[in-house]
């Protein structure tokens, strides 16, 4: 299987399980089912590619903390907060590094593309907002409607602008790659 799909699958499909235990369970089992399923996704990608990546290990982590939370508290309120808190921090670690002169997103997308510095920035500056702008969203549509659309929106909203946002960024990627890696892609024949 393609690593793409396979890292794309391994971050979706706890998510998936999480809105289909929803719809027949309800949200305190659905949490339960989203813990145990974010687990499981964690350690098969390491088992599949022998190493965690930093952001499905942290994003693992909050699941654990808010789920707990959630079902020790029988507060629905905390699986709901989990998503400002990690879209916030990817925010603020990504324009925060960037006054550090540390570019975290490379870290991300380095084995995708290779863009030069400036390219870099401008994406670091874009992925950050468009995090904070998220954590907004996630903290309006929770604390305005129901449960139900909550978890709707976190799958059929969030997840598409999610890709919308990324294949917007395609223009700004082509723009800024590197020198070398325009050049691996050509021939040496004439």
């Amino acid at each position: 299987m393609n690593p793409q799909v396979r890292r794309l699958a391994l971050d979706l499909g706890p998510l998936l399980i999480f809105f289909a235990a929803f719809q027949y369970l309800g949200i305190f089992r659905a949490t339960a089912f989203f813990m145990v399923a974010v687990v499981a996704a964690l350690g098969l990608g390491y088992f599949l590619e022998r190493r965690l990546s930093p952001m499905p290990l942290f994003t693992a982590i909050l699941v654990m903390v808010f789920g707990g939370l959630t079902l020790y508290l029988q507060n629905e309120v905390f699986i709901k907060m989990k998503p400002t808190v990690l879209y916030g921090f990817f925010g603020v670690v990504l324009l925060g590094g960037l006054f550090f002169n540390r570019l975290f997103i490379k870290y991300v997308f380095a084995q995708a593309f290779e863009l030069n510095e400036q390219g870099w920035r401008k994406l670091t500056v874009r992925w950050g907002l468009f995090f904070l702008v998220l954590a907004v969203i996630n903290e309006t549509v929770w604390r305005l409607t129901s449960t139900a659309t909550w978890v709707a929106f976190k799958v059929w909203g969030i997840i598409p602008l999610i890709f919308l946002f990324a294949l917007a960024q395609t223009p700004l990627v082509m723009k800024h790659q590197a020198p070398e890696a325009e050049g691996a892609g050509k021939s040496t024949q004439d």
